[in-house]
């Protein structure tokens, strides 16, 4: 079945931000960051069976381009964004799943704009202002962006991966970040590293906010991501808010990886199975 997507643009303060459409009933977004609107294409196809899916690229990040390239994205900005996209489409309240710096951003929406979210479902988030030992985690990411931002790429992706408790296949980072890339690729990476990732990393939930929102709130994990980071960060959230972790198919990425596996698993947890 050929999926039809409409894309857009929408003006924000200090940037453009890219949109597409697919599908037509109850409003699903789909949010990422730093993934762009290209990475949930396969899973959105697959949603827009039974949902109006909205995906975007994040300030910054490939189509939608910022008046100052050096400006730092927040979750605050990202969730600010979202919310005038979703009153220009007159798209709310709406299901949000968001996966990982994506996920941070849709907690800041629900948070700031709870009347536009009726579900979220917050896959892997990385908050790691919910562990008790932040200060090192912090300090960890300081020391991947102080790597990258020196030039040396795959090491600050290895001490990423490291950090983040992810083992990736003999010869996978080579591959991955050591080959010739599309300029587009590497200059979306250096805007995750040098003005996103910190800010993403630092976002501290408002739990009281998030309880008193009225949304149905959902913390996702996957089923291959036990002992990772955000594993650890997204069972330290979902206890705060006094709720059972949801379980997905895969492992951080893995919407991305298996769409076929895990839009089943995503239908049924919006629909409350």
């Amino acid at each position: 079945m050929t999926t039809t997507v409409t894309a857009g643009v929408l003006e924000v303060p200090d940037a453009r931000l890219h949109y597409e459409v697919r599908g037509a009933g109850p409003t699903l977004v789909l949010v990422g960051a730093p993934m762009d609107a290209t990475a949930f294409a396969p899973i959105a196809d697959l949603m827009s069976r039974d949902f109006r899916v909205v995906t975007t690229d994040p300030r910054g990040i490939r189509r939608s381009r910022l008046t100052d390239p050096d400006q730092d994205s927040t979750p605050e900005l990202r969730a600010d964004d979202l919310s005038r996209l979703l009153t220009h489409l007159d798209a709310g309240p709406a299901a949000v799943f968001g996966s990982s710096g994506g996920a941070v951003t849709a907690l800041a929406l629900v948070q700031a704009h709870p009347e536009q979210v009726h579900t979220l479902i917050a896959h892997e988030p990385p908050v790691e202002e919910m562990l008790e030992d932040r200060d090192r985690r912090h300090a960890n990411t300081e020391d991947v962006i102080a790597t990258y931002l020196s030039g040396d790429v795959l090491g600050a992706w290895q001490k990423f991966f490291t950090y983040a408790g992810i083992e990736l296949p003999e010869g996978a980072l080579e591959y991955m970040f050591g080959r010739e890339r599309d300029a587009q690729s590497v200059a979306d990476e250096r805007y995750w590293f040098a003005h996103e990732l910190r800010g993403t990393d630092r976002f501290r939930p408002d739990i009281a906010a998030l309880r008193a929102s009225g949304a149905r709130l959902i913390v996702g994990i996957g089923a291959e991501s036990t002992g990772q980071s955000c594993d650890l960060t997204s069972r330290a959230l979902a206890a705060e808010l006094g709720i059972e972790p949801t379980i997905f198919p895969g492992d951080h990425t893995g919407f991305a990886d298996d769409p076929d596996g895990f839009a089943p698993r995503l239908r049924a947890v919006l629909s409350g199975e």
